[in-house]
């Protein structure tokens, strides 16, 4: 069959001009739909990994499926107290770097905020010690001043007690004071903020702060009650942002040996879907404070208690 796009010499010198134009904005045109095509991937792709566990707002097509990581399920700690203080400003009188801390918290599969949940934050002051705990004083889940010294002898018998990195079982509460604790609600958008301090840090941990997610419960006088908790996790500050802190009194004060994001054992090394916030600050002034948020992608009909 003759292909009616190739100029032959039975043609005339201005049929074959109509036919070579006519080639060569055909060619156009499949080198346009093919840029379009790449342009449109790489949009795609860029939005995909802008919004991945990344905690920014944009809107997902119906098309694009999941688009937000599941935020990974951490151990609960030995220090939570179940929610009793329903507030927004958990700082009471602690000392420390104001934090002003906003969640974002979504259906991870469907990408629509979850309205209504109870989110819950707690975690110690500056100095490394829990509000409810403060018997315990700066030592990680072991609790007591860190041991000084090398070992010596040969250990014998199998290890009991949580471990030093806070993982281990629940403790009894110690004492009634609850600072740099407390639950509030997400609004129709899924988000919830909160007022507290930068955190410190004890034996064996990174610096972070504790959160849960509860569900399908109610709002009452008394606080939130019935319902399930869909996520448990832990959320964590990059190295520089830590280093900054601990010039400025009176993190300086806190003698404790410090361990860093990559040497903690909790933290999943998985950037934003690990847990780690995204930070704005002055870097030469962050005593003046610090803005923190994060999107929190959760299974609601799933149950995580940490």
């Amino acid at each position: 069959m003759t292909d009616t796009h190739t100029p032959t010499d039975a043609q005339s010198p201005e049929e074959r001009g109509k036919l070579a134009r006519r080639t060569v904005l055909a060619a156009g045109s499949v080198a346009v739909t093919a840029v379009g095509v790449g342009s449109a991937f790489a949009a795609t792709a860029g939005t995909a990994a802008a919004v991945t566990g990344a905690g920014t707002e944009a809107s997902p097509s119906a098309s694009e499926g999941a688009c937000y990581r599941l935020t990974s399920e951490l151990v609960e700690g030995p220090y939570y107290i179940d929610a009793d203080k329903l507030r927004q400003d958990v700082t009471e009188d602690q000392e420390g770097i104001p934090l002003h801390l906003t969640l974002k918290v979504i259906d991870a599969e469907t990408c629509r905020p979850l309205r209504n949940a109870a989110v819950d934050i707690w975690h110690c002051n500056a100095s490394g010690v829990y509000s409810g705990y403060q018997a315990v004083g700066s030592g990680g889940g072991g609790g007591g001043t860190p041991p000084s010294g090398a070992p010596t002898g040969t250990p014998t018998g199998t290890p009991t007690g949580p471990p030093p990195g806070g993982g281990g079982g629940h403790q009894e509460p110690t004492d009634d004071t609850r600072y740099l604790r407390g639950t509030w609600h997400t609004d129709r958008h899924g988000q919830v903020a909160f007022r507290t301090v930068f955190p410190g840090w004890y034996q064996g941990r990174c610096v972070h702060i504790h959160v849960k997610v509860h569900v399908d419960g109610e709002w009452t006088d008394a606080g939130y009650e019935g319902g399930h908790t869909c996520h448990t996790g832990q959320l964590f500050f990059d190295e520089k942002s830590v280093l900054l802190s601990a010039v400025v009194e009176p993190y300086a004060s806190n003698t404790t040996t410090r361990t860093t994001l990559d040497e903690d054992t909790i933290y999943p090394g998985n950037g934003h879907a690990g847990g780690l916030l995204h930070l704005g600050y002055d870097r030469h002034h962050i005593a003046r404070g610090v803005r923190a948020h994060l999107t929190l992608g959760v299974e609601p009909d799933e149950t995580n208690n940490g």
